[in-house]
This record gives structure tokens, C-alpha cells and sequence, in this order.
């Protein structure tokens, strides 16, 4: 395994980490009882695999149902400087709730302390208000970290860039959680403020919202050798030092090993990388052209500017992927959380297209006259059954 300091934590952390939302049992709480007992003896043998390969940082959440419980049974087994312990809480209108829902986090991992809080799913102005107002869940958090009950404190986000980059500016925090991976760059200024700030940067889910890549299409097996989609992707991720680690959700003992085999390669990023990345750029071109590639994303609404809050930056990504790449299981499943993700994924499908009038919102784009039919195209391509988020915290 290799580490990185992890900012001003001043952690050794791998540049791996056990995320928590795979191998858990239930996304609600049950009584512990009722957890099979082949999903616990199974969570323990892949948290035993993680530290074997050098994996210490076991990141999870309040909001991953049962993970926390089940995680107490098996993390105090260890010797506790050998760990590096994260769960994540949502923010509260009520700083009581955040604190309550809090205490118990930490009383369900069964630790004395947590190395690392993240404030979960900073994700809209108003998020960001609640938890950083005087009185507000930062400073609630701040009381248990100033009895030895939390290291430190970061946030976690899916918000867009601009919400993350002002959560940052604030210097409040440690540590930011947020996605980051091959397919999708947009974070880059909010990783580049985060470094000035010397903060912690971890990258969320980069194999699964980075592409779905343990089950990617042919097209991209074939634009990414000789290494697999997730050696390629976990490969340029942490060929930027300011990325410091990337969450690999874990469901068994053997998720460990594809990523694995980007160890070796760290050293060698000069060489196996850049005919990779003109692979992927020449099939894009070629797919999409390069004047498309180039300025797609000007002048383009975000959704709650947009009649019908329909969100065109992702649905005309989602084209973009499934055109250059094949990645028609990706986008399908993404689009279909259009309309169901909430601050986490917000906006909505272009099923209603025909009910609104997007002319004015889109006409500071170049390709202003085209997208409307984009966008009817895609939905064809894409539409189907709904589909709902893992978590809804």
C-alpha cells in the first residue's frame, strides 16, 4: 500500500480507502438480531482484507443504514492506532437532532473516538447555512471534538462546484469527500481550492458513479488497455497529487484486488497513462467532434433555471458518454435518478420537453438550436424505469 499525508490532519492515509455502503445488510436500522450471520462474517472478512492489503481508512455513514452497527461489532478488535475511523451525519434545520443522530454514530461503532467527522452531503446554499451558522451543526460537532470524541472534521458533497468551493472558503473544515474521476472533472477548482486550503481530499465512489466500471462496456475495455477501466481510472485520479485517497465500496473480500494492481504502476504514470488518455480523446472526437467536446457545456442553465427544472448539463453528458464510450448501462441508470435524487442528484428528466418552452434558458449556448432535439433523442435512448437513490442521507 502506499499513503499521503492527508492535509493539515496530518494522517498517513492509503491511498485507498474501505468505503461502507456495499457490504452493510440493511439501508435501515434494524436490531442486531436480525442481521444474517453470514452479511456480518462476511463484512468482517472484507474489513480483515482491508487492513491486510494496508487499507486502515473504514469510511461509512449514519445514513448507511446498518454499516455503523455492524462495523462496532468488528472495528474494536483491532488495536485502535491502526485504524483510521470515518462516518458522515447530514446537517439538521435543528442542531439537537444533528447532535443526537451524532451520539449515536459514534455509540454504534463502539470507538472512543473517530478519526474523521464529514458534515454529509453539503450539497445547496442552504445546507451549507444550517450546518456553519453560529450555533448551527458545526458547532455542534465542535463540542464532542473538543472532548476527544472527533479528530477532525470535513464535509462530504454532492453539490455543484460553486456550493463546494464556497464550503471550502470557509476554512471551517479539514477534509472534503467529493467526486472527482475520469468521466467527470467538473470538481477540479474545488480540489484546487481545497490543496490551498491543505485540506484532505478524498475521491467518492470512483468506480461506481465514475462509469460503473466493474461492468463496463466492451468499447471501453478496449479504449483502456492494457489496464481494466478501474486500474485506468484509479490510475489518473492518483496521478494528481493533490488527490489523496479514493473510496473503493467494498461488498467482498475480493473488491480489493483489480484495484490493487495500480500500485506498481504509481511510478510509471509518465509512460502508461498518456497513450490511454488520447485513446479515450480521439474516440470522443471522433464520436462527438472536437468544436462539440470543446464547448458543449457553455451558456448552459442549470436546472432550477431551467423550465420544468429539466437538468440539460447531465443529460447532455450522459449522450456524450453513451456516443463516445457505449456506456448505455451508466447512463440509463443515471438518468433514471433524474427526478428521484433530490439535492444529491438534482433536476429532471426532458419527458416533459414538449410542455415547456427551453428556448430563452439555452440561448447563451452555441448549439442552442440543436439541443432541444438532443435532448428529445436521449431521453428515447435513455428513459425507463425510475430509479430511486441507495440513501436518502
Amino acid at each position: 500500500m502506499q499513503y499521503r499525508r492527508f492535509g493539515r490532519t496530518e494522517l498517513s492515509m492509503p491511498v485507498f480507502s474501505c468505503g461502507g455502503m456495499r457490504y452493510q445488510h440493511a439501508w435501515q436500522d434494524v436490531p442486531e438480531e436480525k442481521i444474517p450471520r453470514k452479511n456480518q462474517e462476511n463484512l468482517e472478512a472484507t474489513i480483515r482484507r482491508s487492513l491486510e492489503v494496508g487499507i486502515n481508512h473504514i469510511e461509512t455513514a449514519r445514513g448507511y443504514g446498518t454499516s455503523e452497527v455492524q462495523l462496532g461489532k468488528v472495528l474494536p478488535t483491532f488495536p485502535r492506532e491502526q485504524l483510521i475511523v470515518q462516518t458522515k451525519v447530514s446537517p439538521k434545520p435543528n442542531p439537537k437532532e444533528f447532535r443526537l443522530t451524532l451520539q449515536q454514530s459514534l455509540q454504534n461503532l463502539q470507538l472512543d473516538y473517530i478519526d474523521l467527522l464529514g458534515i454529509h452531503g453539503i450539497n445547496t446554499p442552504e445546507l451549507l447555512h444550517q450546518t456553519v451558522r453560529p450555533g448551527g451543526c458545526l458547532d455542534a460537532a465542535r463540542k464532542l471534538q473538543q472532548q476527544g470524541r472527533i479528530r477532525h472534521i470535513g464535509f462530504s458533497t454532492h453539490g455543484s462546484t460553486q456550493v463546494i468551493v464556497d464550503t471550502i472558503n470557509t476554512g471551517q473544515f479539514d477534509y472534503v469527500n467529493l467526486h472527482w474521476y475520469y468521466i467527470n472533472q467538473d470538481n477540479w477548482p474545488a480540489i484546487a481550492a481545497a490543496t490551498q486550503q491543505d485540506m484532505g481530499v478524498f475521491i467518492i465512489s470512483p468506480t461506481d458513479k465514475g462509469g460503473h466500471l466493474y461492468n463496463p462496456p466492451q468499447k471501453l475495455v478496449d479504449l483502456c488497455a492494457p489496464l481494466s477501466p478501474i486500474v485506468f481510472n484509479d490510475l489518473f485520479c492518483l496521478s494528481h497529487p493533490q488527490v489523496h485517497t479514493l473510496s473503493l465500496g467494498a461488498a467482498q473480500p475480493s473488491d480489493f484486488d483489480e484495484h490493487l494492481k495500480v500500485l506498481p504502476l504509481l511510478n510509471q504514470v509518465n509512460t502508461v497513462l498518456p497513450p490511454i488518455l488520447k485513446q479515450l480523446e480521439m474516440a470522443a472526437i471522433e464520436a462527438l467532434g472536437a468544436d462539440w467536446l470543446r464547448t458543449w457545456k457553455l451558456g448552459l442553465p442549470s436546472p432550477d433555471k431551467t423550465p420544468g427544472q429539466i437538468n440539460i448539463p447531465i443529460i447532455l453528458w450522459l449522450r456524450n458518454l453513451l456516443e463516445a464510450f457505449d456506456m448505455q448501462e451508466y447512463a440509463e441508470a443515471r438518468y433514471n435518478l433524474l427526478g428521484n435524487g433530490g439535492h444529491w442528484f438534482p433536476g429532471n428528466q426532458a419527458d416533459q420537453l414538449q410542455a415547456v418552452d427551453i428556448r430563452p434558458a439555452i440561448a447563451q449556448s452555441p448549439h442552442a438550436e440543436k439541443i432541444p432535439a438532443l435532448l428529445a433523442e436521449t431521453h428515447q435512448r435513455l428513459q425507463g424505469k425510475a430509479v430511486q437513490r441507495l440513501s436518502s442521507s
